[in-house]
């Protein structure tokens, strides 16, 4: 059977890997690759009675059969099939629930003892086995960050003095972002604590991780690890941290936010990141802005970061863009569209390959006549069956 391909590739793994198999699995259904699916049992379809019901029913649509082995149903022509079916659906719906529990439970009593949890890639440790070990050269980083920040500096001026020294990420690079100091800041690894529950799963029929923002209370506990900071150090850091937040007001965060305005939400860089929009001249009347990579708002742009004496490389290079070349460019677009209906026609029917496909381009103008003549006739169908249906 051709879903054996499925489970063969990962749907016995993480739930990240049975989902996307799952839609891999739904797609070639679709495309007709396959009538039969063979599985053990409902709980191995899926922990969720609806999902169950809705995938079954539309795999029936399709004409595509489920047989469930050790349950003994067949989808398709067992009368009774869908009634047992929820039935046992519900019943892996609800061991679901229990075997949630049980992991909360177990996670609670690995909090306790302070299990550590992750691949153990932490800037300032190694990870051998199931303890952290100190690395003395990117220990020094780490003190470095905290010493700056003390000392008055933000994250921006941190993350340029770090590239100066010529310091390292954890993942050996050498150009820093000033989210990547934040995490060091705020991580209390670094005061030999180890907190727990900064993410959690809302639902556990979803099983999507969301970031605990005060839903759960979090876990703190001391650590078996050797602290590189001290714990009058970290509480300083978290202070002078949450001062800065209260002066500047809830921040605004970047990502999935909508913005009004048009060019921030078409523009894209080349290097596939967003624009940031920034005032460009304010002495004049009236304000002008232009469009920046966001890339840049983290990096800095080229000419700043050879002005600091710091490396280019990686460095998107997209210049600015005034926000008057913008609405220039548009204009003269829009202009050579709607000033030449027919030219404009002309030169779609051209880059879409219409004379390749056999259609002459005096054709090709014609067609619009063609479909209103046809939808005029498809509306006076659509009243007269109207009519007839009210009456």
């Amino acid at each position: 059977v051709l879903y054996r391909r499925y489970i063969d590739e990962g749907i016995t793994g993480t739930s990240i890997s049975k989902r996307k198999n799952f839609v891999r699995m739904m797609e070639d259904a679709k495309d007709g690759h396959f009538d039969l699916i063979v599985t053990r049992e409902v709980s191995r379809f899926a922990r969720n009675t609806v999902d169950t019901l809705q995938q079954t029913r539309l795999l029936k649509r399709m004409g595509i059969e489920v047989y469930f082995t050790e349950d003994g149903i067949w989808t398709m022509n067992d009368e009774d099939g869908e009634l047992r079916l929820t039935i046992m659906a519900t019943l892996a719906q609800n061991e679901s629930k229990k075997t949630s529990m049980r992991v909360k439970a177990g996670q609670m009593v690995s909090f306790q003892n302070g299990v550590v949890y992750g691949t153990g890639n932490v800037l300032g440790y190694d990870k051998v086995g199931p303890e952290y070990v100190i690395n003395e050269e990117q220990a020094e980083t780490v003190r470095r960050i905290f010493d700056l920040y003390l000392a008055g500096n933000g994250y921006h001026k941190i993350m340029k003095q770090l590239e100066k020294e010529g310091r390292r990420t954890a993942m050996g690079k050498t150009m820093w972002h000033y989210a990547t100091v934040g995490h060091i800041l705020k991580n209390r690894l670094y005061c030999g604590e180890l907190e727990y529950r900064k993410e959690y799963v809302p639902d556990y029929l979803e099983q999507k991780r969301a970031k605990n923002k005060g839903e759960l209370e979090r876990v703190i506990v001391e650590g078996k690890h050797q602290p590189i900071v001290t714990k009058e150090e970290f509480e300083r850091v978290q202070k002078m941290m949450a001062e800065k937040d209260a002066q500047m007001g809830q921040r605004r965060k970047n990502k999935g936010v909508h913005s009004d305005d048009l060019w921030r939400r078409k523009m894209r860089c080349q290097c596939g990141h967003a624009f940031a929009k920034t005032k460009w001249h304010t002495k004049t009347d009236f304000i002008t802005y232009t469009y920046k990579c966001y890339d840049q708002t983290r990096t800095g742009t080229i000419a700043a970061r050879l002005k600091n004496g710091l490396s280019i490389e990686n460095v998107c290079r997209s210049p600015l863009v005034q926000d008057w070349k913008m609405y220039t460019m548009a204009q003269k677009v829009l202009h050579a569209v709607f000033d030449d209906p027919e030219g404009t026609l002309l030169n779609a029917a051209a880059v879409l390959g219409c004379g390749i496909a056999g259609v002459e381009q005096s054709e090709v103008l014609r067609d619009k006549e063609i479909i209103e003549e046809q939808l005029k006739k498809e509306r006076g169908r659509y009243e007269t069956l109207l009519d007839m249906r009210m009456n």
